[in-house]
């Protein structure tokens, strides 16, 4: 992924120029992800090593470890989130690469030829896998000009070191990352569908920007980005949010919540539950264990599809903080599939409901008001 460097005023303030340079192009590439990569690049290279040589012996003729396995450590834990850093690019792009250079190297003879080839063959074949992994081609060429002891292996290679040299990175690079709180393999973000099942597009994304959009943005650029586009869509939704957060955060959950929550007992029936449902005319229940807690949501939904006898299905609620920003609640409540945040203190007590009415409305006013301290909230429990 090629990033242009930002004109000399566009650079932060209290940045020397001569230093600029040096500033990671990477997005989210701090000091403390860094050393962490630092860490894992250590602790992964060290283990595959270690692993090798208790698996494979002491054999003066293979190598424990080959050079290319450095170069996936540098993606595997400095660059985890990548698409060529996953765990199939790995194994499988290293695997292949190196029966691509074996394959070249048994039949071209020239060496100035075969290097070429077994690169670009390597390239396109990880392409048509979908196993694309830049120290793949190192591996495809080191099956080429590793010398007698790669040839005398001939198409083990690409088995002992290299795939096992690959299996035991990904296998040390996800326990590590698990342990760092880090998520690997990396989730791409999901793209979102109309729960109501129809040809529609969920209603938070029938304005502002669209998949097309991004597409044609993607072109423009002309070059291929390190990054998969759904989360290009998932990263630029969130920075809409985030812009929306900065010009209208001011108002918390406390401040637009309903108080007086209409709430039931785990071990209600469903009558009583219906009955709390239609005579408040409200779509959401919180239900309380008998601790006062939160055990989740019902809705007539729930109990439409419940089970005569059984115990009421209650649904994994949606929570926030008083303090959290009111605002931030608008994709959880406009996913189609959630009706009511419940609001939550720190003993797990409900103390307000927001709904979506109450979210429109905050939002109804914020339109018709100059400041976002002057909005008022709205009420009702789910309306």
């Amino acid at each position: 992924m090629i990033v242009a460097i930002p004109p000399h005023d566009a650079q932060k303030p209290g940045t020397s120029s001569r230093f600029r340079f040096f500033a990671p192009i990477l997005a989210g590439a701090t000091l403390k992800e860094r050393l962490i990569g630092c860490v894992g690049a250590l602790i992964g290279i060290c283990l595959t090593s270690l692993v090798c040589a208790l698996v494979m012996g002491q054999d003066p003729n293979l190598p424990l470890i080959v050079a290319p396995i450095g170069a996936s450590a540098v993606l595997l834990f400095a660059v985890p989130a990548s698409p060529l850093a996953q765990p199939w690019s790995i194994v499988g792009g290293n695997t292949i690469s190196a029966f691509v250079g074996v394959s070249v190297a048994t039949l071209v003879t020239n060496p100035s030829l075969a290097i070429g080839l077994a690169v670009a063959l390597a390239i396109l074949v990880m392409s048509l896998t979908r196993s694309l992994h830049p120290p793949g081609g190192a591996a495809a060429l080191t099956a080429v000009v590793g010398g007698a002891a790669v040839a005398r292996a001939g198409f083990w290679f690409p088995l002992v070191p290299i795939a096992i040299n690959s299996l035991i990175l990904v296998a040390v690079g996800m326990v590590f990352h698990r342990l760092a709180g880090r998520q690997y393999p990396h989730r791409q973000a999901i793209v979102p569908v109309n729960t109501h099942k129809t040809a529609d597009p969920p209603a938070a994304f029938r304005v502002g920007f669209n998949s097309e959009d991004i597409d044609v943005a993607i072109a423009s650029l002309n070059e291929t980005l390190d990054v998969s586009r759904a989360d290009i869509d998932a990263l630029l939704r969130q920075v809409e949010l985030q812009a929306l957060l900065r010009q209208r955060g001011e108002l918390s959950a406390a401040d637009i919540m309903s108080r007086d929550v209409v709430t039931v007992a785990e071990n209600a029936t469903a009558d009583e539950a219906r009955s709390l449902l239609l005579d408040h005319d409200i779509r959401t229940l919180p239900v309380l264990d008998a601790a006062g807690h939160l055990r989740g949501t019902l809705g007539l939904r729930e109990l439409a599809a419940m089970a005569p006898g059984t115990p009421l299905p209650v649904s994994q609620a949606a929570i926030a903080k008083p303090s959290d920003p009111a605002i931030g609640l608008l994709p959880r409540l406009t996913d189609g599939s959630i009706h009511a945040v419940v609001v939550l203190d720190d003993e797990h007590h409900v103390v307000g409901i927001i709904s979506q009415t109450d979210l429109l409305a905050t939002l109804a006013k914020s339109l018709s008001q100059a400041g976002p301290t002057s909005l008022m909230a709205g009420h009702g429990q789910g309306i």
